[in-house]
């Protein structure tokens, strides 16, 4: 029997590699986003600064993996989005109510604050809508080609 390989010939398309770098790009950036929310208002986020830590630790965790090309991860990463777009939402008029005179002082001006939540929203979509699209790009589907052929197309993998 011929050695054989498995090759993974919707990775290799320009569209599947923008897209998985736009997602990665994507949970990156609301990481930061959410980190630099929690850091600057940490004071007066009452409790919700592990929750925000989780975000943070399972977008960078999703990162890694969906640059390891796991397509598993999209749809959480799509659910997730939806959540913390939520929560976004919902918090960034509270901190632009902050911006007054009498209220207790945070890291970063609560003017700010309220559009750095702000801004997580419209990357949220855009996280949902590109994981999405990543899914349905089928990143998982495998071909098993003996080695002469995968050489032949230029996509040698090991299985």
């Amino acid at each position: 029997m011929p050695d054989t390989v498995l090759l993974h010939p919707n990775r290799d398309t320009a569209e599947a590699k923008s897209t998985r770098a736009i997602v990665v790009l994507l949970l990156l950036v609301s990481a930061a986003l959410v980190l630099i929310v929690t850091l600057g208002g940490w004071s007066l986020l009452e409790g919700a600064q592990a929750v925000s830590f989780g975000f943070v630790i399972v977008y960078v965790v999703m990162a890694y993996y969906v640059w390891r090309w796991n397509r598993g991860l999209l749809p959480v990463a799509a659910a997730l989005a939806v959540l913390l777009g939520v929560f976004a939402a919902v918090a960034a008029p509270g901190w632009f109510e902050r911006d007054k005179e009498g209220f207790a002082e945070s890291t970063l001006e609560p003017a700010l604050l309220g559009l750095l939540t702000l801004i997580i929203v419209p990357v949220q979509l855009l996280l949902v809508l590109f994981a999405m699209r990543g899914f349905q790009q089928r990143w998982n589907i495998e071909v098993e080609v003996t080695r002469d052929e995968a050489e032949r197309q230029g996509g040698l993998q090991a299985a």
